[in-house]
C-alpha cells in the first residue's frame, strides 16, 4: 500500500482552475464521466482479455491510465500503465493480477471522487 493520495489534491486544483467560480460544478461533470467511462474500459479489459485481443486490451489499459491521470487518481494511473507495460511487452499472459489490481485502485479512487463532488 502506498503512502501517495488516493487523489492528488494538486490535480483536483488544476482541473478546479480551468473553470473557476463555477462552484465545481466542471469537476462534477468531469468526475462523473470518469466514473461511467472507467467500468467501461475495465469491461473492454475483460472482453479483449477474453476474446484474445491484446491491442484492443493495451487501448483500454492506456485510456485508464490517461483518465486516471487526469483526475489525479495516480494509483489508479501507475495500475493501467502497469498493466499497459505488461499487455505490450507479454501479450496478455498472466494479467489477471494486474487487472485486479485496476479494478481495487479504480474503487478506492471511485469513493473518494464521490466524496469529493458530494456523492458519497
Amino acid at each position: 500500500m502506498s503512502s501517495s493520495p488516493v487523489i492528488d489534491p494538486q490535480a483536483i486544483e488544476n482541473l478546479r482552475s480551468l473553470n473557476p467560480g463555477d462552484n465545481d460544478e466542471f469537476l462534477r461533470e468531469l468526475t462523473v464521466i470518469f466514473l461511467e467511462d472507467t467500468p467501461q474500459r475495465i469491461a473492454d479489459l475483460d472482453q479483449s482479455l477474453a476474446a484474445g485481443d491484446t491491442a484492443r486490451f493495451t487501448r483500454a489499459a492506456h485510456s485508464i491510465k490517461g483518465s486516471s491521470a487526469n483526475m489525479g487518481a495516480m494509483l489508479l494511473r501507475a495500475a493501467a500503465e502497469k498493466l499497459e507495460h505488461h499487455s505490450r511487452q507479454n501479450g496478455l499472459k498472466d494479467v489477471e493480477a494486474l487487472i485486479t489490481a485496476v479494478r481495487e485502485e479504480f474503487a478506492r479512487a471511485k469513493v473518494e471522487l464521490e466524496k469529493l463532488i458530494g456523492r458519497a
